[in-house]
């Protein structure tokens, strides 16, 4: 194994990382941004009205990223898996 082989492991391991959570994660910062407008108008304070809109967005996100993103971590894993050999060398 070389170092620009466990490097770019590495950067293919978070480039991964990161193309999975972003989803959820901008769905989240979307919904937070719209209940903060929301409180602002309104001077609701209530932190349940903050929380749980988010945390439901987050899960239909999942829901319907979901199938892409078996797609990409399976290919991902199938082609680690299938250049076990080149790693043992």
């Amino acid at each position: 194994m070389t170092p620009e082989f466990v490097v770019t492991f590495a950067k293919e391991s978070i480039i991964l990382t990161l193309l999975l959570s972003a989803p959820m994660l901008l769905l989240g910062l979307i919904v937070g941004l719209l209940i903060s407008i929301f409180q602002a108008v309104t001077s609701i304070q209530e932190m349940t009205l903050s929380f749980v809109p988010k945390i439901v967005a987050v899960l239909l996100g999942f829901l319907f990223f979901l199938p892409w993103m078996l797609e990409k971590i399976t290919s991902f894993t199938i082609r680690v898996i299938e250049n076990i050999p080149m790693y043992i060398r």
